[in-house]
């Protein structure tokens, strides 16, 4: 008998993308109804008058694989890849278009922050919902109840409702019941992009406990430091197809070569936000100034130029930006309010000018981590928006790169003077 805890046999999972017609911002319903009557008589005919109109989407296809009992298995792709569709399929929390999951055990899943929390319910009363979510007795909940809030470190805030917490309580709490109620099968995704650094390492500490207990952990992070920490294997999803399953090196080495296909512009509406984010400022859009195809030559200054929204007037107004390694280190971590003081922002469409000066980065690729703040709190964050390369150049030559490691080079001044005899 086989000893898997996971198998996925033929996987795929479709969706149907419905395109308006252009020049129809409005449907009143007279016209749905209309249109639906016309159908009947012209199959193929949408709502909106055209043919054509729905399009076929599969978000994974013939995905197979098989994970054994106490693995943990880093699941890695580039956006887009399928990575959230198979692990919400795993979960349950959708049903494949095609293909079998078989699972062994229960299966507790980290999908964003605060997964099945309710807002009006206090912490304390989110850790017991969860873990009746997860099938278990209130006797086995209370006797990891303790365990839980001091994992969490919210024990001041246990009996105020989790709508009032910030986006770290929140990652904390939901954290902690995932991983102590005990599942056999531990499912994380991209969580770990919210907290601080020493909330990652404990995290990263206790999913390391929970495979060495026996029980599974499936890992999907762009951060590649982290799961090369946290996974011996590796399954390697690109364009919903998996690309290659084997050791977590060679799965890291397989990813870092794909090549990214980002438009010059970069659509973020879509793209994933840790919760809670306030939202009344969104991020729209981000492209690379002067380059269409995201890159830069060693020397060229990176400048990028974010669209953003808000829809209510605020104060404190600053956007973070932060510059990542492509697996994951930050480098370097700067805010608007370090050159600009903007006291209020007026509802209405903006664009960020941003440009690095200073030094170089090295030849290589980088990513890059946007967030939106003001008084009242965190507007929105993405983290990971978009990638770039740098490129090698004539400068690079000159500076001898390829000579020493690092990632960023900067400008100092050298001088040499003849050293005066003591004692004159």
């Amino acid at each position: 008998m086989s000893d898997f805890t996971i198998k996925a046999e033929g996987l795929g999972k479709k969706y149907f993308l419905r395109h308006q017609a252009a020049g129809r911002q409005y449907v009143a319903l007279r016209d749905v109804l209309t249109e639906k009557a016309k159908s009947l008589f012209s199959p193929g005919r949408g709502a909106s008058g055209n043919r054509n109109t729905v399009e076929e989407f599969w978000a994974l296809k013939d995905v197979s694989f098989e994970v054994k009992q106490g693995e943990a298995v880093g699941i890695i792709g580039r956006n887009g890849a399928g990575k959230s569709t198979l692990l919400k399929l795993l979960s349950r929390i959708t049903e494949p278009t095609k293909g079998r999951i078989r699972l062994r055990g229960r299966v507790a899943s980290l999908l964003e922050v605060g997964t099945g929390f309710h807002p009006e319910l206090t912490g304390r009363e989110n850790i017991f919902l969860n873990g009746a979510v997860l099938g278990m007795a209130r006797a086995e909940i209370k006797k990891k109840f303790d365990e839980i809030v001091a994992f969490a470190e919210v024990e001041k805030f246990l009996d105020t409702p989790v709508k009032r917490y910030s986006s770290g309580m929140y990652m904390r709490l939901a954290f902690a019941v995932a991983a102590h109620l005990e599942p056999e099968i531990l499912i994380v995704d991209e969580v770990l992009a919210v907290g601080d650094l020493e909330f990652q390492k404990k995290c990263l500490g206790k999913m390391e406990d929970v495979s060495k207990g026996g029980r599974t952990v499936l890992f999907v992070s762009h951060n590649m430091e982290a799961v090369r920490r946290m996974c011996p294997r590796g399954i390697v999803l690109n364009q919903g197809k998996v690309e290659m399953v084997g050791s977590i090196k060679e799965a890291i080495d397989c990813y870092l070569k794909q090549k990214a296909t980002q438009n010059p512009i970069v659509d973020l509406s879509a793209m994933f936000r840790p919760l809670p984010v306030r939202l009344k400022a969104r991020l729209n859009t981000v492209r690379m100034a002067g380059t269409d195809d995201w890159s830069v030559a060693y020397g060229e200054q990176p400048k990028f130029e974010v669209d953003l929204t808000t829809s209510a007037t605020l104060s404190g107004f600053e956007l973070v930006t932060c510059l990542l390694t492509i697996t994951g280190t930050e480098i370097t971590t700067s805010l608007s309010t370090h050159t600009l003081t903007l006291e209020k922002v007026e509802p209405g469409n903006y664009i960020f000018d941003v440009r690095y000066e200073g030094w170089h980065l090295m030849p290589g690729r980088y990513s890059l981590r946007l967030a939106l703040i003001s008084t009242a709190g965190g507007e929105d964050y993405i983290p990971r928006v978009c990638e770039f390369e740098v490129r090698s150049s004539d400068l690079s030559a000159k500076h001898q790169t390829d000579r020493f490691e690092g990632m960023l080079v900067p400008t100092v001044q050298y001088n040499l003077r003849p050293k005066k005899p003591e004692g004159l």
